[in-house]
């Protein structure tokens, strides 16, 4: 049986070459840079620059090109993601208002967690997370929420790419960590970033799997409109609330059930 035909084409493979180099890239890089690391001319990589400067998908600075937020916004823009921000925007708005802290919505991307929505703390302080802001998923609360509550299968799947880019991962405490948080329905932990921030995560559950991970970073404070317990139990009444909305109504008859009802 012959395998299937391979089709080649260079310049797609080039320019996805570079978006992938930049977007693992903590820095901006220069054109010299970019050929030494993908082993290619500059002149091939200064037309291909060029193309992907002109549609939007990198930006040119002193210190060199880096990406911008077109792919991001791609992507936000299929319906299944679209439709989950959407459905957790205005109840996000609420529970930053009632908590009066920042709080941040997760999806899985590879073997990383990346933020989608991010609402900021009301009044004139506080922390917040940024839109597009990206951790391992081993190494953050949301991502060990989002590793946690998944099939048995997906979370091999997950572990095995994990596993493929962290030589030094301790398998054995993470599963623990994931384990004891299916128990307990979320997590509380220490932010790995910031002393004095602790953050508190639910899973946004459809279907019984993490569609995305809801935290809110919280900082302690005699100003508090709430204290540690009763905002865990905020952020946890409102990722419920989140797949609740997101989920089918399980009671509701199918249409060819209505349709034999009607006969």
């Amino acid at each position: 049986m012959e395998g299937k035909a391979r089709y080649q084409a260079p310049a797609l493979k080039k320019g996805l070459e570079i978006l992938e180099l930049l977007a693992g890239s903590s820095e901006p890089l220069i054109m010299s840079d970019i050929s030494a690391a993908l082993g290619r001319s500059v002149s091939e990589i200064f037309r291909m620059l060029q193309v992907l400067e002109e549609h939007g998908y990198i930006a040119r600075a002193e210190d060199g090109y880096r990406l911008t937020n077109r792919l991001f916004t791609l992507g936000m823009s299929q319906p299944p993601i679209r439709d989950l921000a959407s459905t957790a925007l205005p109840v996000m708005q609420e529970l930053a208002r009632q908590a009066g802290q920042s709080c941040h919505m997760a999806v899985v991307s590879g073997a990383e967690m990346v933020v989608i929505i991010a609402i900021e703390a009301p009044g004139l302080s506080g922390f917040a997370v940024r839109v597009g802001y990206r951790r391992p998923l081993h190494r953050s609360n949301s991502g060990r929420i989002l590793l946690a509550f998944q099939s048995p299968e997906n979370r091999e799947a997950m572990l095995k790419d994990i596993r493929a880019s962290d030589p030094q991962l301790e398998e054995g405490d993470l599963v623990a960590r994931l384990d004891a948080a299916v128990a307990a329905g979320g997590a509380v932990s220490p932010s790995p970033m910031l002393t004095g921030i602790t953050d508190l995560s639910a899973p946004i559950l459809v279907g019984g799997i993490a569609r995305a991970s809801l935290t809110m970073p919280f900082v302690d404070g005699a100003a508090n409109r709430a204290s540690i317990e009763q905002c865990n139990d905020l952020v946890r009444a409102a990722a419920q609330a989140i797949g609740a909305a997101m989920s089918p109504i399980k009671d509701a008859p199918s249409r060819a059930t209505a349709m034999e009802e009607e006969q």
